[in-house]
């Protein structure tokens, strides 16, 4: 396993940690990556994308996705994540991420929007054991810290998306073996 590798594996399951709890993507850790990148691009060689790759990548992530943000469909964290995933593995890792992410994140979606349907058709008794199991005290408390943390923040979490998929990818092979 390279350096670059664990980076991205490193990278997702940060990603879909702070994303899943607090709906943030740090930039710190981005800019941590990025260094990490460079530097592997610097003073190694071996089957890493060139530098050259490298720069498509994080310029063709960035212009991806920045349309979905300037409209609003899109939190900043996620574009600023796919862009260093571009960095980080190349353009050509780009497409499977953003599809399998993407699908994932439609079908998320769509749960949410059946979600309130599907409760009210559930039966009956069902419905009471789920609700006096909503009403536990632990299930409360541990809203209550979710909601802190994310200080009001809702939505999908797409970032978390792009991580499971960039480990998916790079667990596959598809990265730099």
């Amino acid at each position: 396993m390279t350096i670059a590798t664990l980076t991205a594996l490193l990278l997702g399951i940060q990603a879909c940690t702070s994303d899943l709890l607090a709906r943030r993507v740090c930039n710190r850790v981005l800019l941590a990556v990025l260094g990490v990148a460079l530097a592997t691009q610097l003073f190694s060689s071996g089957s890493l994308p060139s530098l050259s790759q490298c720069l498509l990548g994080g310029l063709a992530g960035l212009a991806v996705l920045l349309p979905f943000y300037a409209f609003g469909w899109m939190g900043a964290g996620d574009v600023k994540l796919f862009s260093t995933i571009g960095f980080l593995l190349g353009a050509k890792a780009l497409l499977p991420i953003w599809v399998i992410a993407s699908l994932a994140a439609g079908v998320h979606a769509l749960l949410v929007i059946a979600w309130p349907s599907v409760a009210r058709s559930t039966p009956l008794a069902l419905h009471r054991a789920a609700s006096a199991w909503q009403h536990s005290t632990l299930i409360n408390d541990w809203r209550m810290d979710l909601r802190s943390a994310r200080r009001g923040r809702k939505g999908i979490p797409y970032a978390a998306y792009l991580g499971l998929a960039m480990i998916g990818y790079v667990l596959h092979g598809a990265g730099y073996a």
